[in-house]
Parts: C-alpha cells; structure tokens; sequence
C-alpha cells in the first residue's frame, strides 16, 4: 500500500512516536530543527531594501532538505507538525517557502502525545 500522506515534525523521537499512533498510512520524518537562518558572516538584512531578510541552508542540512523533498514527491497531503511555539513556527515556514512553495501544505500542532 502506497503510503499517501507526510508529517513532518521537528524531532526523531517525535516522528518515531507520532508514526506509531497515525499508523502506515503515513510517513512521519523529523526535520531535525532548524534547517534555514540569516547568514552568519554577514548581517543577512537588506538595511536599504525595506529590511529584507537574506536566508540561507545551514551547513551541513542540505542533506535533510533533500531527503525532505524526496519524501514528499507524490503524496497526496503534506502535513508540518512542528511545536507550537515561535520556534516551531519558523521552522514550519521555513519548510514550506525553501520546499513547498507550489505545493498544498497544512499546518498541525500535537500539544501532547
């Protein structure tokens, strides 16, 4: 059975524990946090360009992202469950600006498990 929906939560234990309760009809992987920031050797805000933002891939996460975009190709719904706090949020947008732009994303929130 071809597996038709992804979650994609912050942390492997996570994604261990959540893939258990949703069962096989979904593929739960981890983002493992943060995988998008401002530049670190420069000041990575455009002061003269209405303060736009200059984001790039953390070293060494270009790895997940793209294990991230393989397993969302052809899936029928994408979820983003990361935390829900400003951290888990930037995350969240992080993943759907650098790999879901065209793409349908919802955006869930476990409070407990």
């Amino acid at each position: 059975m071809e597996k038709k929906s992804l979650v994609i939560v912050e942390s492997p234990t996570k994604a261990k524990t959540i893939g258990k309760i949703l069962g096989d009809t979904f593929i739960v992987v981890s983002s493992m946090g943060h995988l998008i920031d401002l530049p670190a050797k420069e000041l990575g805000v455009d002061i003269e360009g209405d303060f736009a933002p200059t984001y790039e891939v953390i070293s060494g996460r270009n790895k997940i992202l793209a294990t991230l975009k393989k397993e969302a190709k052809g899936k029928k719904d994408i979820y983003i469950a990361t935390d829900p706090d400003r951290e888990g949020e930037a995350i969240g947008w992080q993943l759907k600006d650098r790999l879901f732009k065209k793409q349908k994303v919802r955006r869930v929130v476990f409070h407990e498990i």
